[in-house]
């Protein structure tokens, strides 16, 4: 059997699909006689649309539609036109929408008049490969363009068999977008390891797949969605992926001139934290919470062998979280290999100095912590497990250790108030020499979270977001179970103190490429230089134990918590008087406060910065 695996934009044309690399493993390793081949449609997309528009279109422009307005479904919608074989569909719908939200469109709109020859284009080459079967993978704004090249596959041979799966694809997704395409013979809902190869087997053998589970097929012209497993694949199970053909296309492809090549690998799937508490806004996951994890070792072996095959340093890791002991038995090896890696790691917000400078010493250059909030009462209505002070410590020991922090600061909690975020917009000024988060946004009611399951929790009314009905002709019911993003009223701050939120982390962002607040010790003295935006410069000198009482806030104490330490360590000095210093400390912003905790912000590092929309 002939396997073709595709992946459509707007896939990052940086990286190689690990679906992809997973799927052709998989399906090489339980079926050795099938021949796989893949269809790389997201550089495909990129080089149709530099040669097309004479550069005018260039793989920016490609990152601005794909990623940057995911959640305006630019991209989807530069694909539906053909979808629905109407060039101006949605058109005056999206320009609507974009005026009432003042979203720039003008890319979008260049491209789609590209996307009906694209498909034909794509169509001509995957059925050039002679395929029995076609498996798409869609995660995001996939879907669309996926749609659309399935349908054209379809009508030119319609005895193809055509697969999806992909996180577009879990739960009641899967189903809906098999019941709304015929086109669509079935749909693997849930992880792949296990459903992918059964489904070929039936189709080799032409019996009706009623036991795989998760699998919507059609019986007849009836949509039938098999019950999904509560059975996660094991890590064994999970395979190490093949990039040879995606390495191949990047080769041959002259948009690799604009990008920079990183590698995607896999060390762990679900989320520890969200087994035990599920932060109440997270829909990632979805139906596979249940934290696994390779081990160290092995998943170091296969980075090894990769960073070796393709000669690329850069290394993206997609869990979601990191398992704690990858600091025992992985990020040593990683740190002792001698290799010149770069990774990209999410984590969890608290962990310890140690730790994040072991993640430094690694290679480890750009974490995804889930700050998410620096007011401890938001981050309890989230269920985020941290402080505002352990959030501010973080940011902190990420400029000590040059590690590239990326992070939303989010609201719109139900139950949060103006009160919450007083304390913190007014810190906000002093915290301009840490990593700024990208932004201010009002959280979105995403499927699979909490605040989707139990409408009690605040978020009673809700309808699929406006952004599909420029993407979509369905009905809302259908979309209803189809989308993944969801309108809903307004919780939590709203008025004044949003803006005011808002406005003070833009100056945030604005003021931090010029803004240092450095440590350095001079003999007996330690110094403190002030170089942070909006304030005079200044050079504080301490001796004694208010040298001793700055270094101990670095981890974050309490009045109480700081006088029995400087007391234990022989600093003789009284509550008063330590009581006045901390909050004359406080006045000159060299301190962060959190409800009765107090954490020091001078950093001792001082890594290369870039100006706002520079790079």
């Amino acid at each position: 059997m002939r396997v073709h695996l595709v992946t459509m934009p707007w896939h990052p044309i940086d990286l190689p699909s690990l679906q992809l690399g997973l799927l052709n493993r998989i399906v090489r390793r339980s079926r050795p006689g099938d021949e796989v081949t893949e269809f790389h449609g997201s550089l495909r997309w990129a080089e149709f649309l530099l040669e097309h528009s004479d550069g005018r279109l260039r793989p920016g422009d490609y990152t601005a539609v794909g990623s940057d307005a995911i959640f305006h479904g630019l991209g989807d919608w530069v694909f539906s036109g053909v979808l629905y074989d109407d060039p101006n569909w949605g058109l005056a719908r999206l320009r609507d929408y974009a005026a009432a939200r003042d979203v720039f469109v003008d890319t979008a709109v260049a491209m789609r008049p590209y996307a009906a020859d694209f498909v034909a284009r794509c169509a001509d080459e995957v059925l050039a490969a002679g395929p029995d079967v076609v498996g798409f993978t869609s995660t995001f704004m996939q879907n669309v363009p996926s749609l659309a090249l399935a349908r054209e596959l379809k009508r030119r041979r319609p005895g193809l068999t055509v697969v999806f799966g992909g996180s577009n694809c879990d739960g009641p997704m899967g189903h809906a977008l098999h019941r709304n395409h015929p086109f669509v013979d079935h749909v693997v809902r849930g992880e792949a390891e296990y459903a992918f190869p059964a489904l070929l087997g039936h189709l080799e053998a032409g019996t009706a797949p009623d036991d795989v589970p998760g699998l919507c097929w059609w019986d007849g012209t009836r949509s039938r969605a098999n019950a999904e497993s509560r059975r996660t694949v094991a890590p064994a199970d999970i395979p190490a992926p093949d990039y040879d053909q995606w390495q191949t296309a990047l080769d041959a492809s002259p948009v690799q001139e604009y990008v920079h090549p990183k590698l995607v690998v896999e060390g762990a799937r679900g989320c520890w934290w969200g087994e035990k508490h599920h932060c109440t806004f997270c829909g990632l996951n979805g139906s596979a919470m249940a934290f696994r994890a390779k081990p160290g070792e092995r998943l170091w072996t296969e980075i090894d062998r990769l960073v070796r095959w393709h000669r690329i340093l850069d290394v993206v890791t997609v869990d979601n979280i990191i398992d704690m002991a990858y600091f025992r038995d992985f990020l040593p090896r990683v740190a002792d290999s001698g290799w010149d890696l770069r990774l990209h790691y999410e984590v969890k917000s608290n962990l310890t100095p140690a730790q994040l400078q072991l993640l430094g010493a690694s290679g480890t250059v750009h974490i995804q912590p889930g700050i998410e909030s620096l007011g401890s009462r938001v981050l309890d209505l989230m269920d985020k497990g941290v402080t505002g002070a352990r959030n501010v410590r973080t940011l902190r020991e990420c400029e000590n250790h040059a590690l590239t922090c990326s992070w939303n600061l989010l609201y719109g909690f139900p139950g949060e108030t103006a009160e919450d975020y007083t304390p913190v917009v007014e810190q906000l000024p002093a915290l301009v020499h840490l990593q700024p988060p990208s932004g201010a946004h009002r959280i979105q009611l995403e499927r699979f979270s909490p605040h989707f399951t139990d409408p009690g929790r605040g978020f009673g009314k809700r309808r699929p977001a406006e952004m599909y009905q420029h993407v979509y002709d369905l009905p809302e019911g259908e979309l209803t179970d189809l989308v993944y993003l969801f309108d809903t009223e307004d919780a939590g701050i709203s008025g004044p103190a949003e803006r005011r939120l808002r406005e003070a982390v833009a100056a945030w962002r604005s003021g931090y490429a010029h803004s240092r607040l450095l440590f350095e010790e001079d003999g007996a003295e330690l110094l403190v230089h002030d170089r942070r935006h909006g304030r005079p410069p200044a050079t504080h000198r301490l001796t004694g134990w208010r040298a001793a009482a700055l270094r101990l806030l670095e981890d974050g104490r309490t009045l109480p918590a700081l006088h029995r330490l400087l007391a234990a360590d022989g600093h003789e000095v009284t509550v008063e008087a330590l009581g006045d210093w901390v909050r004359q400390a406080f006045s000159s912003a060299l301190l962060f406060r959190d409800g009765a905790t107090y954490v020091a912000l001078p950093t001792w590092g001082e890594p290369v910065r870039l100006a706002e929309g520079a790079g």
